[in-house]
């Protein structure tokens, strides 16, 4: 599971088996999670993160988003 960012604890990544899924980023910080679409930064799927510490995970998808979507297209093909 190749860590594509390390923001305030929290790690941005995405899982080495999910070919098939659209492109997409999963968070993680002390056992909460949260996957988001790249496509249109929808919320795919939260677990213990409050709103607003989604809205601000939302800022920093946003912010690298260009970044998630090559490293994704670079591990797993177009």
């Amino acid at each position: 599971m190749p860590t594509l960012l390390l923001w305030k604890g929290h790690r941005f990544l995405f899982y080495s088996k999910e070919i098939g899924e659209p492109p997409h980023i999963h968070v993680l910080k002390d056992g909460k999670q949260l996957k988001v679409w790249l496509s249109d930064l929808r919320v795919a799927r939260k677990a213990g993160f409050a709103a607003h510490e989604v809205n601000d995970i939302l800022k920093v998808v946003a912010e690298n988003r260009q970044l998630f979507l090559e490293a994704w297209h670079d591990y797993f093909g177009h």
